[in-house]
């Protein structure tokens, strides 16, 4: 009598592209298929995408503030509400832009501009305006107070008057002559004051703070010169207490006269909070540099808070706060310093600063990175990498996507891949193409974890995307989608793999009880031997519980099962028995 030989299919994992001989939880073939733990264990076909709001133009940009969408499409911003749409700017680069919120303000950089938008008004970021040099002399000197900012092209200086000299020197030359300096004088002016009683006046005298008419002083703009025409500026009421500020403009340009300061941070691509600072990178000319803002203020850059990472110019490709410290990722450099971080410190001189780190990881990130529940991770040109270790230890580079890596890598446009985490999963988009890696799902690979992966095919190739409340948001060229669609008819599928019963070198016919499948939806079923193409067994539609599939097939060597729909469909178990025959002939 034949032995008979029981499969079970279940548990189902996800993809595996690695090859034939793969687990029996795993598929080789699989499309449009996910795991829904919200609702239920069994994989399923996934929702489909619904078009939230039409655009004329090409989606860089969805964001969420104040309970509106904001939306950058083409050149324009828009603001998206239950009451319509409505444009906020019209001078957005058309590039990926990226966005945060910090104490309530929107914030957002296209690669062109800095812009903040407070619910009401939107305008580009307004440096704070340091001031640099306190307690200053007429002639100079004074107490460094405040670094220069390279988003305001504005300075302020501020002087301890002598009582006796009209001209106050600033700390720049050259300073620009399309803006005339601001002199507020602080002084004890002398009044009268009628005594009540004898009626006699008495004298006295009362604080003033103003501002200085244009026609009280003259500018020696090479110079820096303030020159106080018709008084000596008398000395402080109080001592060492500063008695004259000057706001004045002192842009940064290059020999062409070109902006300098402002376009290093107006030019970056890549934005991170950490540690409550902004850091920016990105800047095409200037490939490898990181630049920060000050404490709690997204409008201040000093230009002397920038770090260079690595001696070459290999960009920075991604920023990820996590495990204390910002990580900084850059392209593969011949020098192998491809990996950075920085730990906040805090020195005597300049206080906290984030001075940089090469780490042991020499594998360069040509994707993009991302701190995907606490994993930090990025896409080299192997597949996706992920960081074991942290700034205390020594860090191991440990693989994540072996199960993908042969497609995924493969893929036009792997370079300019989107990252979005949604659901517990990691979802890498590449055009129209999406790998989900699954954070509920990992398995031990040799030494080091790594995730289980779906694969999905989109009807749209995908610009950007965003997540709120939870639900996906997707950018497309021609509008903004949500991945809602639970009632559209979408093309999926899951095949087993080959599977020989344990049994390589002997033949195989399947039961004629056929297969049992715990199902529902509208189930195509297909049967594959080694030597044959799919052919399709038979069709099963309104499935709620379970069905039987008539698989009549006679002494092969394995055997593939496809299971797929049209419309949604969802696979708990597939059990099919086979009885083993004698030995294949060769």
């Amino acid at each position: 009598m034949s032995e008979k030989v029981s499969r079970i299919y279940s548990n189902f994992r996800g993809v595996d592209f690695r090859g034939e001989e793969i687990n029996l939880t795993r598929s080789p073939d699989v499309l449009n298929m996910w795991k829904d733990y919200k609702e239920t264990e069994s994989i399923r076909t996934r929702p489909g995408l619904a078009l939230k709001n039409a655009m004329a133009d090409k989606v860089y940009g969805i964001f969420f503030y104040n309970g509106a969408e904001l939306v950058h499409a083409g050149t324009k911003l828009y603001k998206i509400t239950d009451n319509g749409s409505e444009e906020l700017l019209g001078d957005m680069n058309e590039a990926t832009s990226s966005g945060f919120v910090y104490e309530g303000i929107f914030y957002i950089k296209d690669g062109k501009s800095y812009l903040r938008y407070d619910g009401t008004e939107i305008k580009p970021v307004e440096g704070f305006i340091p001031t640099t040099t306190i307690g200053r002399a007429p002639m100079g000197g004074g107490t460094k107070h405040q670094d220069v900012n390279m988003l305001s092209d504005y300075r302020r200086n501020t002087f301890l008057s002598d009582g006796g000299s009209f001209d106050y020197y600033l700390d720049a030359m050259n300073i620009d002559d399309d803006f005339l300096p601001q002199i507020t004088y602080s002084y004890l002016q002398e009044e009268s004051v009628p005594d009540e009683e004898s009626g006699e006046e008495t004298f006295g005298y009362t604080p003033v703070t103003r501002v200085l008419d244009a026609s009280e002083y003259e500018v020696d703009y090479a110079k820096g010169k303030i020159t106080f025409l018709n008084f000596a500026p008398d000395a402080p009421a109080t001592d060492g207490q500063d008695n004259i500020e000057v706001l004045f403009k002192k842009q940064v340009v290059d020999d062409s006269g070109n902006e300098v300061y402002r376009k290093l941070i107006l030019d970056c691509t890549l934005l991170q909070v950490f540690d409550n600072r902004v850091f920016f990178s990105g800047n095409p000319d200037h490939p490898n540099y990181v630049w920060h803002s000050s404490l709690d203020d997204p409008s201040y850059v000093s230009d002397l808070d920038y770090y260079k990472e690595g001696m070459d110019e290999a960009p920075v490709r991604g920023m990820v706060a996590g495990n204390n410290a910002l990580w900084v990722f850059r392209a593969p450099s011949d020098a192998n310093t491809t990996v950075f971080y920085h730990v906040p410190t805090i020195d005597e001189e300049y206080g906290k600063i984030y001075p940089s780190t090469h780490s042991s990881v020499t594998t360069g990130c040509i994707g993009r990175a991302i701190n995907f529940n606490d994993d930090i991770v990025f896409f080299s040109e192997r597949g996706m990498e992920g960081i074991s270790g942290d700034i205390m230890t020594e860090q191991v580079l440990a693989h994540r996507s072996s199960l993908v890596d042969r497609k995924l890598t493969a893929e036009d446009g792997y370079k300019d891949m989107i990252l979005a985490e949604w659901e517990g999963y990691l979802l890498v988009i590449i055009g129209s193409k999406v790998y989900l890696a699954d954070s509920r799902a990992m398995f031990q690979n040799e030494n080091h974890v790594e995730y289980e992966w779906f694969y999905w095919e989109l009807d749209k190739e995908i610009t950007c995307a965003g997540v709120q409340d939870g639900v996906l948001y997707l950018g497309a060229g021609d509008g903004v989608y949500t991945l809602t669609d639970t009632e559209k008819n979408l093309r999926s599928h899951w095949t087993t793999p080959k599977d020989k019963f344990n049994n390589p070198h002997k033949l195989k016919t399947t039961n004629k009880r056929g297969c049992v499948a715990e199902a529902t939806g509208d189930i195509e079923v297909s049967a594959k031997l080694e030597d044959t193409d799919f052919e399709i067994v038979g069709e099963y539609k309104g499935v709620t519980d379970f069905f039987v599939s008539r698989i009549k097939r006679k002494k092969f060597k394995d055997i593939q099962l496809r299971f797929a729909s049209n419309a949604r469909f969802s696979l708990e178990t597939v059990t099919l028995e086979s009885y083993i025959g004698g030995y294949i002939k060769r």
